[in-house]
């Protein structure tokens, strides 16, 4: 007989064919699970793989290096930086900005010469000569072509600009009031006088104030190029010294380290640097030199012989208009009654003998001095024959008191003329010296910032070199 086999344990439950899935092991309770560790950035590993490098003697060469590197290239940078700066400026002062101020006050004596022109033409009446025409004519051309070439400088939408279309709207209107009054007067009519003096109102009220302030626009151009050329650069001579100084110190722990004197590559850093400096202070130093003398000896002395010889113009101009108006203008002083051209003749005459008395000052070689000096003898005799000419205008002697101002012998013409011909030679002679000056003085920049980048370059390489020389001991 069979019988069942016998068993303790109960067969397990579930479907057949699903494999059992063993115990696992319970965690702990009151144990929290772990929490992985974050992920460090790479900034943050950078820092700490710089950190364990910096403990090496190797790491810490690699540093050193890379810090004099940057430091001779900052140098070399900045240098190039401002010394280019200044080298343009210097540039601008030469051929742009100067030359455009002494246009500016071409444009003021072209326009005051021209209305004294004409006033000396009018008063010859019927028998005006070629020589007061043409001069008269030629003015107009050159301020026209001066305003032409200032107005071809002017900034879009500046004042300049406005300024310079004013006067180029102006002009035509001064040109035909002068042509109406040349007509009536060789008619025999009065009323060419009148035309005259409105003219002259037109020019000495609203054409010589805008030619002025053209002027004085240009001048401030001027000052500023000069302003910009002229400080030391103070941030690339900073940085130089500091570049060399981290150098020096370079070589000294260097030297300390391996008992060595002289390292080839941080040498050659070092006098890289230390040339690229000198180069950079002594240039400087000559090109600010040459700068200030040519403002102290041209631009100065330029600016009061340009003022002297409008007032001198000027006061021609109102010698002359005395006699056109014979009277008809008067100006009330102190309550006095005067001759209102006499009056403005004594304020120019004054004016132009204070100009002299400066530039005499300012000059500074016999040939600024001598044409001064002449023009202020011309000046004395021009003030006596004008007293002599009044005398007789003031006294109903009108054609006398005319030949003493536009005589063909011993008129008041002649040292007006001669008062004129010498300022134009101080100032033709103090032109040539602020160009010399200012030519020395960009000179002395020429090539520096180019150079002392190169310089700057090499001092670099030479200090990598230099420190990687002594790392390949390591090797």
């Amino acid at each position: 007989m069979t019988h069942p086999p016998k068993s303790s344990a109960a067969p397990p439950a579930g479907p057949v064919g699903v494999p059992g899935v063993p115990a696992q092991a319970g965690r702990p309770p009151g144990v929290a699970p772990a929490v992985p560790a974050p992920r460090r950035t790479a900034f943050a590993e950078g820092v700490e793989r710089l950190r364990t490098a910096a403990t090496t003697e190797p790491g810490r060469l690699r540093i050193i290096g890379a810090v004099l590197a940057l430091l001779v290239v900052a140098f070399g940078a900045v240098t190039a930086w401002q010394t280019g700066e200044r080298s343009a400026a210097a540039d601008d002062v030469l051929h742009r900005s100067q030359p455009l101020s002494s246009g500016a006050a071409g444009i003021y004596r072209s326009l005051a010469d021209a209305n004294t022109a004409a006033s000396s033409g009018f008063l010859a009446g019927g028998q005006e000569n070629a020589g007061s025409r043409d001069r008269y004519e030629k003015d107009i051309r050159t301020a026209a072509a001066g305003l032409v070439t200032a107005a071809a400088n002017a900034d879009p939408g500046s004042a300049s600009e406005a300024t310079i279309a004013r006067l180029n709207r102006l002009l035509p209107e001064y040109k035909g009031l002068i042509e109406r009054a040349r007509t009536y007067n060789r008619q025999g009519y009065p009323v060419g006088g009148a035309y005259l003096r409105y003219a002259n109102e037109k020019m000495q009220k609203q054409m010589l104030p805008a030619a002025e302030t053209l002027y004085t626009t240009e001048n401030r151009r001027l000052d500023t190029d000069y302003g910009q050329a002229r400080p030391y650069p103070w941030a690339a001579i900073a940085l130089g010294l500091f570049a060399l100084a981290a150098l020096g110190w370079a070589q000294r722990r260097m030297y300390r380290r391996t008992n060595r004197v002289l390292n080839h590559g941080l040498a050659g850093a070092s006098a890289a640097t230390a040339v690229a400096l000198l180069w950079l202070v002594v240039g400087h130093a000559v090109a600010r030199s040459g700068l200030d003398g040519s403002y102290d000896h041209g631009v100065r002395s330029l600016s009061v012989l340009h003022d002297a010889r409008i007032a001198s113009l000027k006061a021609r101009g109102n010698e002359n208009l005395s006699l056109v108006a014979r009277g008809a203008e008067t100006v009330t002083v102190d309550g006095k009654p005067y001759d209102a051209y006499y009056y403005d003749f004594d304020k120019d005459i004054a004016v132009l003998g204070k100009g002299l008395t400066a530039a005499a000052r300012l000059a500074d070689d016999q040939g600024g001095t001598a044409p001064v000096e002449a023009a202020q003898g011309n000046m004395a005799v021009w003030k006596q024959r004008h007293a002599a000419a009044r005398a007789e205008d003031e006294n109903g002697n009108y054609q006398q008191a005319l030949d003493k101002v536009i005589g063909a012998k011993g008129a008041t013409g002649e040292c007006f003329d001669s008062v004129d011909r010498n300022l134009a030679q101080a100032i033709d002679h103090e032109q040539s010296e602020f160009r010399q000056a200012a030519t020395d003085g960009r000179d002395a920049m020429t090539g520096l910032p180019v150079g002392v980048a190169v310089l700057a370059v090499l001092g670099a390489a030479g200090a990598v070199a230099g420190i990687g020389r002594r790392l390949s001991e390591y090797r």
